[in-house]
């Protein structure tokens, strides 16, 4: 159990104080002053997860809706025993239905459209109950200002129609006296006013008379009286019985909706329960985003670790961080140093950040901290700097850790401030490590600050004790309220006292009579304070590398993505590109297909043969070829091809030579100009040698002789192209002959070469006629032709 005077001494109540001013509602309010640190794991848990939750809320909605929540728990009560509510009470019922009923949807919202879980926000909505008729019913028959609308019923409607009436006569029939022609002369004032719920005109004592009727006031000099004529009396009387109609019809409707709200009592009361929470959970979470707060990790194993954790009452812009660790292996921590030095609001800071854990409440310090639940806190602290309290004494002191060491186990947390203060230094030192021992040995978490130097080597005698100091800055002679844990304080006495102007013999002096001992445990204090900073300095440095590193992965990351997506986009395009040429490759194969099987049907009836060539050739170029794998093949093939006297280009030297001779598997003598050189076979590109020029026979026509000029002209084995053109020459050269007739022996075959060549001869001018051989002269093998 954690004590109210632990709570008091570690100044809980204060953190409560600014948690309350996050709270929306009075109600939350309630909840938050009635929180107390709970020792169950399983609760603390329930508590940290709710609030994380809220805090998850928070960062993506901004904000909650829990305005108009009123604690209306009275009025339900009330209505259960009889009692009538007003308007302005059962308006603030409607108000905090119509809030549980936003509420209930928001968070519905938040969990159907978020990625995270709200399982207990969730569970907290479902059971917040639905009473929509109820709001309606209220909201029907009162505004939100607390007044009952005419359509609340007919009658109060009908009522307050008449009332309006009668007492528009009676202004009427006023009005008409403050406009007469008297009315300067014999009133105080041209108005009406109302004295005792009557209309009435302010009239001068002088001229009662004139008036008549019922006085109802006077003013303080007595001039002026407040008479209501006798014209409107009965008016002022219908009016004012009019107006008690409409004050029982009122009530009539405010018992109704009261009977209405006992019957849901009881669900309003769980109503206002479960938006209480609410505002408390959520007073936590907003806690906690003002002040930079964490979750922490929830421990049972007695480990305490707090990243760069800051005292929660000390203003966010002025207090120093620290990370405090312990409690496993390490059990204890002794604290030396400076007074003002902070060893103090480190202590308060581990003893509140656990009182807060407890409570569900986030902490000030950073992702990674871990709380241990303890079943019970003590603390022993006697803030010398305060001006709130007395100087402790050393027996109020020995009070509190004698009533400590009652109490303590090995579950609880103990925190000492100024260990032993107050009496004789070797005592007091004695008393301390007495102590200490006492409460270490029992098992407990204890955080123990003092001044004497004997306990400095306290945490190198005892295993599971780690000495722990707060650092001083001797050139600026002001503390830095920075923990140096592992790090013993030592005395900075002669140091401040050099730079401050004493001089050198004396502090010389008196380093005399420190002894050895004490030299010699500065001086290792001092170099373990240089080997922390300069352990700091590579960690920040190592830090900053780190960051820069994941910031230059993030980066490669990206850009691998960007380049990842294009590629894919342009590998996309090639593929589509690709299926179409493809495709348009087969529609022209199916193409050159069908016109091939049309031309082998045709055969017989004098399809020309180069008609089926170009179909072939168009078959075969409809097949796509990648134009780097051609290259590539057709290289490879004119390497392995390649022979002595070829010619060649070398690639080194863009220059054309001719293969010599192979001097091995990879190696060729080339020729370039008028050097030999030796050259590997991969530096090698075959040239194909120049066409020679084409060389036509030309026969002998000299003085139109017939010499040379046979009479006829065989094609058999020639090509198609080179047939039409041998026998176009032919033709020239008969003619030129005077030949009245030759033969055209082309063959049988396909026949299409025979269809090419009387094409020909149908068009040509200087054919006379032709005919197939008779068969002593061919047959159809062969073309007779007549010239000319």
């Amino acid at each position: 159990m954690i004590t109210k005077k632990a709570l008091n001494t570690l100044e809980y109540p204060k953190v409560i104080d600014k948690l309350k001013g996050y709270t929306t509602s009075s109600v939350g309010k309630a909840i938050i002053e009635e929180l107390v640190p709970s020792t169950s794991f399983d609760q603390i848990q329930v508590w940290t997860e709710e609030t994380d939750e809220a805090l998850a809320v928070l960062r993506v909605k901004g904000n909650v809706p829990l305005g108009g929540l009123f604690d209306i728990r009275p009025h339900a009560r009330r209505a259960q025993i009889g009692g009538v509510l007003s308007a302005m009470e059962l308006m603030e019922v409607a108000s905090t239905l119509r809030s549980s009923k936003i509420m209930r949807r928001f968070v519905e919202d938040v969990a159907s459209s978020e990625d995270f879980s709200i399982q207990h926000l969730k569970a907290y909505a479902d059971s917040i109950p639905v009473l929509t008729e109820l709001e309606h019913e209220i909201n029907s028959c009162i505004d939100e200002n607390g007044t009952v609308l005419d359509s609340a019923s007919q009658t109060l409607r009908s009522i307050r129609s008449q009332l309006r009436t009668t007492v528009q006569r009676i202004r009427e029939k006023l009005d008409s006296y403050t406009r007469g022609q008297n009315a300067a002369k014999m009133l105080s004032d041209a108005i009406v006013t109302i004295r005792n719920d009557r209309y009435v005109i302010p009239v001068k004592s002088e001229y009662r008379s004139h008036y008549g009727g019922i006085v109802h006031d006077q003013s303080s000099s007595g001039q002026t009286l407040f008479i209501e004529p006798n014209a409107v009396v009965q008016l002022n009387n219908d009016a004012r019985a009019l107006r008690s109609k409409e004050q029982e019809e009122i009530e009539r409707i405010l018992k109704e909706l009261t009977a209405q709200v006992e019957l849901v009592a009881s669900d309003l009361f769980h109503l206002v329960k479960t938006m209480a929470t609410f505002d408390a959970i959520f007073a936590k979470a907003k806690y906690g985003t003002a002040e930079k707060c964490t979750r922490p990790t929830i421990n049972q194993d007695g480990r305490i670790r707090l990243v760069r954790a800051r005292h929660p009452l000390i203003p966010l812009q002025e207090a120093v961080a620290n990370t405090i660790e312990f409690g496993d292996p390490d059990t204890a921590v002794v604290i030396t140093g400076p007074n003002t030095g902070g060893k103090t609001v480190t202590l308060k800071t581990v003893g509140l950040c656990t009182l807060m854990a407890q409570s569900g409440i986030p902490i000030p310090a950073l992702d990674g901290s871990e709380i241990a639940i303890f079943e019970s806190i003590f603390a022993d602290i006697g803030d010398e700097q305060s001006i709130e309290q007395s100087l402790s004494t050393f027996s109020s002191h020995m009070v509190n850790i004698v009533d400590i060491l009652k109490k303590f186990d090995d579950k609880s947390l103990v925190l000492f401030d100024e260990l032993g203060a107050g009496t004789d230094p070797q005592e007091g030192a004695a008393l301390a490590i007495a102590i200490l021992d006492a409460v270490h040995g029992k098992g407990a978490r204890v955080m123990a600050t003092t001044h004497y130097p004997e306990l400095k080597a306290y945490g190198y005698n005892r295993p599971g004790v780690i000495n722990a100091s707060v650092e001083f800055d001797v050139e600026t002679l002001s503390p830095t309220y920075k923990l140096l844990l592992g790090v013993p304080g030592r005395s900075n006495a002669f140091e401040i006292s050099k730079r401050l102007g004493l001089p050198q013999h004396i502090i010389t002096h008196a380093e005399g009579f420190t002894g050895t001992d004490r030299s010699e445990v500065d001086t290792m204090i001092a170099s373990l304070e240089e080997s922390r900073k300069r352990a700091e300095q590579d960690a920040d440095q190592t830090k900053r590398v780190l960051e820069e590193s994941e910031k230059l992965k993030q980066q490669l990351a990206e850009e691998l993505a960007t380049y990842e997506a294009k590629k894919e986009q342009l590998t996309e395009k090639a593929r589509e590109k690709a299926r179409k040429i493809v495709e348009e490759a087969r529609r022209e194969s199916e193409t050159a297909v069908k016109e091939l099987r049309e031309l082998q049907k045709q055969a017989a009836f004098g399809v020309k043969e180069h008609e089926i060539i170009e179909a072939r050739k168009r078959l075969e170029n409809a097949l796509p070829v990648n134009p780097v794998l051609k290259k590539e093949k057709q290289k490879k093939q004119r390497a392995e091809n390649l022979q002595v006297g070829d010619e060649v280009r070398v690639l080194s030297f863009g220059q054309k030579g001719s293969l010599l001779e192979k001097l091995s598997a990879t190696e060729w003598a080339v020729q370039i100009g008028v050097l030999k050189m030796k050259l590997p076979e991969s530096d090698l590109e075959f040239v194909k040698p120049d066409k020679p020029e084409r060389t036509v026979f030309v026969h002998n026509v000299a003085g139109r002789s017939a010499g040379g000029v046979k009479l006829e002209l065989d094609l058999r084995g020639e090509r198609y192209e080179d047939a039409l053109l041998r026998t176009e020459k032919y033709l020239d050269d008969a003619v030129l002959a005077n030949y009245p007739r030759v033969s055209i022996i082309h063959g049988k075959g396909t026949g299409a070469l025979r269809q090419g060549i009387q094409q020909l001869l149908k068009k040509d001018r200087r054919v006379k006629s032709y005919r197939f051989g008779e068969a002593g002269e061919g047959g159809y093998g062969v073309t007779i032709v007549e010239l000319k």
